[in-house]
């Protein structure tokens, strides 16, 4: 069929005129008409019949022109479908994040992004560092969200920092430690609490042990979820080493106290992860972007 003349034929159908049609497509009145009838050979249908001074549609052109208008509307959803997905008004993002910024920060990223972008739609797998690096590689998401970039990382992963907070270790306010000055080797005798293997804090902590030449600490307690680690501690049990970010609320409302270990300052990286060489969909460009312009406050 052709597609052309079918537009010809649903602009006379929409406007009811050869006169007018010709006027919105500049199309002279004889070229139209002689496509027209062109048309209706092809079909072997008589779209239109003379009426007055004008003409009308038959039986077969109305029910023509009512399939056409379909046609033309999908159109130019497709159009506007494009055209969004370039802006990135309309799309996905597949998001893989870690247990700090999963649950303090991408909530209120997310609420800013949508007052904007409602129609984006977001997947958000939360897990531990390990995996959210492992699912970016594997192209389960578009980009990877970290509170602690790991130690080492393929080559094929580009990182942006977005800001930096610090590694606190913390204990209950009845804890012997609590607000002490102790030495690392003294607070490596303390059990721990910490998140399962693959948490980026954990290995930062070990990381710590090896690098003083000490052994590591007892974790006696692994939850797999942060929540539930601090909320042990303030318990009363054992220790933990966290980004600040997580525990400043609890330290200034009393419920946990830190413990200053004479040497120790750590700093937890906040980053964003993608795949290096790989051109991002619009959407995930507008998120990183506005995540960018103010990552404490977005």
């Amino acid at each position: 069929m052709n597609l052309h003349a079918l537009r010809l034929f649903h602009m006379i159908a929409t406007t009811g005129s050869v006169t007018r049609s010709s006027e919105r497509l500049l199309i002279s009145q004889p070229a139209i008409t002689a496509q027209i009838k062109k048309f209706e050979k092809e079909l072997d249908l008589t779209l239109f019949e003379p009426e007055g001074r004008g003409i009308r549609l038959t039986d077969a052109g109305a029910e023509l022109a009512v399939l056409a208008k379909r046609l033309f509307s999908v159109e130019q959803q497709i159009e506007q479908f494009v055209q969004d997905y370039r802006n990135g008004t309309n799309g996905s993002i597949r998001l893989a994040a870690t247990y700090l910024p999963a649950h303090y920060l991408i909530p209120t990223w997310i609420a800013k992004f949508k007052q904007h972008f409602d129609r984006v739609e977001m997947m958000i797998t939360t897990t531990n560092s390990s995996d959210a690096l492992q699912q970016l590689l594997n192209v389960d998401v578009d980009i990877a969200i970290y509170g602690g970039l790991p130690e080492s990382y393929p080559e094929t992963i580009q990182t942006d920092e977005l800001f930096q907070d610090q590694l606190w270790f913390v204990v209950s306010p009845q804890h012997r430690f609590a607000n002490q000055h102790i030495s690392l080797r003294d607070m490596m005798t303390e059990p721990f609490v910490m998140r399962e293997v693959g948490s980026s804090t954990r290995e930062r902590l070990l990381s710590l042990c090896r690098t003083y030449n000490l052994p590591s600490p007892t974790i006696s307690l692994q939850f797999n979820g942060l929540q539930e680690a601090i909320q042990a501690v303030i318990a009363g049990y054992g220790a933990n080493f966290v980004s600040s970010l997580v525990v400043r609320e609890y330290v200034e409302r009393g419920e946990l106290s830190r413990v200053y270990v004479e040497g120790i300052q750590l700093e937890n990286t906040i980053a964003i992860c993608t795949r290096k060489n790989e051109t991002l969909p619009a959407s995930v460009r507008n998120f990183i972007q506005m995540i960018r312009q103010n990552p404490w406050r977005c």
